[in-house]
């Protein structure tokens, strides 16, 4: 049965009136459109990227040059999505991203119960707007700096991918998608606590040793 907009209610789990722009730490995940195997393959328990993977690793690294307030700690591109711990920091901190992420002080709602007892369950959705291919000219190029949302930056980070991607499609004979490279939702989870933090950083570093279970696996 197809999507009927009736019976397949998109939700979001996102915090009601929790303000994504603040200091914290988020555990992102983005999957490719269809689950398709884009950017590599996982051998000997090993993720190997292909040119597509090493390109989504690059604009994964790039969003610290894109957005002053951007810090980013574990990450894993894997062979049809990618994690990342993304941390948001304050203005003083900017100057200074040594100072980011690991074995910092966590920045999120203090004595909040951890959201996440298990990574293998659902996550939190979240549902930006479709990325066009015309939202270069809104977010313009990548060393125009401005403070970062979640929404804003996976914004970005979409559209710079995909013209990239398009351009490999082109040039490279790369394989082709169907009509966008990634998925209109994306996964987002707050982290609370340092245990939350670390549990999710051994879920990234485990990623490709436990791809055949995992929620995204597609041959």
């Amino acid at each position: 049965m197809g999507y009927n907009p009736k019976l397949h209610h998109r939700r979001s789990i996102r915090l009601k009136e929790y303000d994504y722009s603040q200091e914290g730490l988020y555990f992102i995940t983005l999957c490719a459109q269809n689950k398709e195997c884009l950017f590599g393959h996982i051998v000997n328990h090993q993720m190997i990227l292909n040119d597509a993977g090493n390109m989504v690793e690059k604009w994964v690294k790039e969003l610290k040059n894109k957005y002053p307030n951007i810090d980013y700690g574990e990450y894993m591109v894997m062979p049809n999505h990618f994690h990342c711990i993304v941390e948001i920091v304050s203005s003083h901190k900017c100057a200074n991203s040594s100072n980011a992420l690991v074995g910092a002080p966590l920045c999120g709602r203090p004595n909040d119960t951890p959201i996440i007892n298990t990574i293998t369950g659902n996550f939190p959705v979240s549902d930006p707007s479709t990325i066009s291919m015309d939202t270069t000219n809104k977010y313009g190029i990548h060393n125009q700096q401005y403070n970062a949302t979640i929404g804003n930056m996976l914004d970005w980070f979409k559209t710079m991918s995909t013209n990239e991607y398009i351009r490999g499609v082109k040039t490279m004979n790369w394989q082709r998608f169907d009509g966008k490279l990634w998925q209109r939702n994306y996964w987002e989870h707050v982290i609370r606590n340092q245990q939350a933090y670390e549990t999710i950083s051994n879920y990234i570093i485990a990623n490709p040793a436990n791809w055949n279970e995992d929620k995204f696996y597609k041959q």
